[in-house]
């Protein structure tokens, strides 16, 4: 149904031509990755990444060149950046005032979270694993957004597809890692037999955001873990025994421009 078809979610509250989280689907990878996978680290040949870069520049009507992606690491850095380069910059979330720069960030899991101002012209981009959003880089990346201009009131924080709390299943060492930070963190996790718990990362996301006063935010409620026709997830492919070597798996891609 959706091959050679580009399918992606867009949030209601972000400009729906400029912005746009993208799923597995229409793109060239193949076996494991397919299709629109973006995980330069895979064993997928870097070229079918390349053309897959490719059709999200067209799906702006942009070149591939205008596609901006840091090397991740599940940190709390951000950073400003005006030049769309590729892997150069060590960073989670990334924020311009550049037309033509397309902000991207990846995620198999994560929750990807797409920033904008678009009074003040300032968008940003973060990737909020449970450790980046613990440690505070979506914070951060509003942040960076605000010294380059962008208001907290103006500013649109939307949350794409990622791991739901049915699906996100933890153990007491990451549960109380959120305790030490707050115990009434402790709402945001849900018993789930004697040594498990359930994490709903929408919902702490969403507590973090209005303590620093954003009100306007969306979250899509899609978990990638239970959607295989429309999303790659890490842990479900970790589940099926599919990852035979570290960093062998399909990763999607957010974006956003202004």
């Amino acid at each position: 149904m959706y091959e050679n078809m580009l399918n992606y979610y867009l949030a209601p509250n972000l400009p729906q031509e400029n912005h746009a989280f993208f799923g597995k689907n229409g793109g060239v990878s193949k076996g494991i990755y397919a299709s629109l996978n973006f995980n330069r680290k895979s064993q997928d040949a870097p070229e079918n990444i390349e053309k897959n870069i490719e059709l999200v520049g067209k799906f702006y009507n942009l070149k591939a060149d205008n596609v901006m992606r840091p090397a991740q690491a599940h940190t709390d850095k951000a950073v400003y950046v005006d030049k769309a380069t590729r892997y150069q910059i060590e960073a989670d979330g990334v924020v311009t005032d550049v037309k033509g720069i397309i902000l991207g960030i990846t995620t198999a899991d994560c929750m990807p979270i797409l920033l904008a101002d678009t009074k003040h012209g300032v968008i940003g981009a973060a990737h909020a694993g449970w450790r980046g959003a613990l440690s505070g880089v979506v914070e951060n990346t509003i942040k960076v957004m605000i010294e380059h201009g962008a208001k907290v009131e103006d500013i649109a924080v939307a949350a794409g597809p990622c791991l739901q709390r049915e699906s996100f299943e933890v153990k007491a060492d990451m549960r109380d890692l959120f305790l030490a930070q707050d115990k009434d963190n402790s709402q945001f996790f849900i018993p789930n037999g004697d040594k498990t718990w359930l994490c709903d990362l929408e919902a702490y996301v969403w507590y973090r955001l209005n303590l620093i006063g954003i009100k306007n935010t969306s979250f899509s409620g899609v978990d990638t873990y239970t959607n295989p026709e429309l999303y790659f997830s890490y842990r479900r492919n970790c589940h099926l025994g599919l990852i035979s070597q570290p960093n062998d798996f399909p990763i999607e891609l957010s974006t956003i421009r202004l």
